[in-house]
């Protein structure tokens, strides 16, 4: 008798969503995968936007996969396909326009959608602009073009990627910080202080403390933004960087544990047996420190998406990884990796900067053993701070790795 073909269905195609895709196919040929997404392209690397967005690379840059590569593997892709409910206890998939999808294994690889400007005004105004997508890049570089001042809002990462692409775009740029430095939950005052120079070498206008209060427009398009403090900035686009409101909607009325992301197990399963979750959308098991929690890189949502697939496939082995997450800023680099107090707040970090020569290092430790670091400028410690964190060795001498 011939076996039946197993069914997996992968909602999400980033790189969490189409690595797993990849894998199944690499692992069981005869397999059948329908990989759904509202996005209307396949595959492109979301790492490559913000030199897109700078002018670094053109667009042929960014993109990773063809529709016609997918269908030589026999993944069956379907573009611009919404997701209107998941039947959990009948194993099917219903999307929008009326199809079904029957599975033996699903995976939510979902992600997230970016927060918009919620103030009087913002609504409805045109050149207020998200950095998600390959879209979003598009429309941010035509009206760039045609600009002479940006407002970028939020102490981000995609707001540091903004700030900085307009800059390199020759636009005057003015940026909005809510809390006391960027990234403020990862830097310390000493980390913050070297960001902080660093922009304002470039150029940069930073404003800590204040976020937009009112959006002033005309004939529909932006006219100028004023802050909780009172301030009125003519602008002509604003660029927002305020996080991710993860995408768990779909997984309404299927009895899967849902938090701020998809709760999994340390094999990436949920709560029902025959789903998996992947990416930014998955709050997984972390053995490192012990707790749950999401994680928003590339490269761990490529790792989860292999990972995730493998266990789908009845392999039950643990994701652990040490997720990283590099960035320009400027004429310097920044590399986090880790786990940071972003993740759990009962690590304790220790800090060292050298301004003079634009070093910053940060560590992070749970007990005696190294958990998370970070580093701005000198990236050479990265190899063996990586390598401390993977063994999990007891450090004795913090001092020592901080300055070594």
């Amino acid at each position: 008798m011939t076996a039946t073909k197993k069914r997996y269905v992968i909602i999400g195609n980033g790189v969490a969503g189409t690595t797993a895709a990849e894998q199944l196919k690499k692992e069981d040929p005869h397999c059948e995968i329908h990989l759904i997404s509202e996005e209307p392209y396949p595959l492109y690397n979301r790492v490559a936007l913000p030199p897109f967005l700078k002018g670094a690379v053109d667009e042929g840059k960014v993109m990773m996969r063809t529709v016609e590569a997918h269908a030589e593997k026999g993944i069956q892709l379907h573009l611009e396909t919404r997701v209107e409910r998941i039947d959990a206890e009948g194993r099917a998939v219903y999307t929008a326009d009326g199809r079904e999808f029957p599975y033996d294994k699903l995976l939510v690889a979902t992600g997230g959608s970016a927060n918009p400007l919620r103030v009087p005004g913002a609504e409805g105004t045109r050149y207020i602009y998200q950095f998600q997508t390959l879209d979003d890049t598009k429309e941010i570089i035509g009206r760039v073009l045609e600009s002479k001042v940006a407002v970028v809002v939020g102490g981000s990462f995609i707001a540091y990627e903004l700030t900085e692409a307009f800059r390199v775009r020759g636009l005057e740029t003015v940026w909005l910080i809510r809390g006391p430095r960027f990234l403020r939950r990862v830097l310390d005052e000493a980390g913050g202080l070297l960001v902080d120079t660093i922009a304002r070498e470039h150029g940069v206008t930073v404003v800590y403390g204040q976020e937009v209060k009112e959006v002033k427009a005309s004939g529909g398009a932006l006219e100028a933004v004023v802050t909780t403090g009172g301030e009125t900035i003519h602008a002509d686009l604003v660029g927002l960087g305020l996080g991710l409101t993860l995408n768990t909607g779909i997984l309404e009325g299927t009895g899967v544990q849902v938090n701020k992301g998809v709760i999994t197990d340390a094999t990436l399963r949920t709560s029902d047996p025959h789903i998996y979750a992947a990416g930014d959308v998955a709050e997984f098991y972390d053995a490192v420190t012990g707790n749950h929690h999401t994680m928003g890189t590339w490269n761990n949502a490529a790792s989860q998406g292999k990972q995730a697939a493998l266990n789908m496939l009845g392999k039950e082995e643990p994701y652990v990884t040490v997720p990283t997450y590099t960035s320009g800023l400027f004429n310097s680099k920044l590399a986090v990796m880790g786990a940071t107090p972003e993740i759990s707040d009962e690590l304790e970090g220790i800090s060292h900067l050298d301004m003079e020569r634009r070093v910053y290092r940060r560590l992070f430790f749970l007990g005696s053993r190294l958990v998370g670091a970070v580093l701005i400028g000198d990236m050479s410690p990265r190899r063996t701070l990586l390598q401390l964190i993977r063994e999990g060795q007891p450090v004795t001498d913090r001092k020592a790795l901080l300055h070594a």
